[in-house]
């Protein structure tokens, strides 16, 4: 795994953003940082905690979705649109470690409209992709 590239910016968050994922003010929240590269590709390095685990030592598969979904939606917003999820698949390919590090990236591959195709995926500490998922996003006005 690397740490943030020198291309990568820091994605902003709003200091009132409630967001379960990204949200600073969610006392609850996982308070993720996303950054973005030049190509809009976007990741977050972090360690997510045993609180949110299913089998012991690894996390539950709502909150891998959760990760993945968190990534798409950030690809998203890299590219100026706010979008919510309408569909998206997951492949579960090997138990996400708690308390480990792991780089969470998403990006956009097609855009129509207000249609938005996205992917992302997690990888551990040596590069192994954990688990991954397309996403259909749809554009909504804020």
């Amino acid at each position: 795994m690397t740490s943030a590239a020198p291309q990568s910016t820091l994605l902003s968050h709003s200091a009132q953003n409630n967001c379960f994922g990204c949200g600073q003010s969610n006392p609850v929240g996982l308070r993720l940082l996303f950054s973005q590269t030049a190509d809009h590709t976007v990741f977050c390095e972090a360690v997510i905690t045993e609180n949110y685990e299913g089998p012991p030592g690894y996390l539950h598969g709502g909150m891998i979705a959760t990760l993945l979904d968190e990534a798409m939606s950030k690809a998203n917003r890299a590219r100026g649109v706010t979008a919510m999820t309408r569909q998206m698949q997951i492949e579960y390919l090997r138990p996400v470690p708690s308390n480990s590090p792991i780089r969470i990236e998403g990006r956009v591959t097609r855009s129509e409209g207000r249609k938005h195709w996205t992917e992302s995926h997690i990888q551990d500490v040596e590069g192994k992709v954990l688990a991954k998922a397309t996403g259909l996003f749809i554009a909504i006005k804020v």
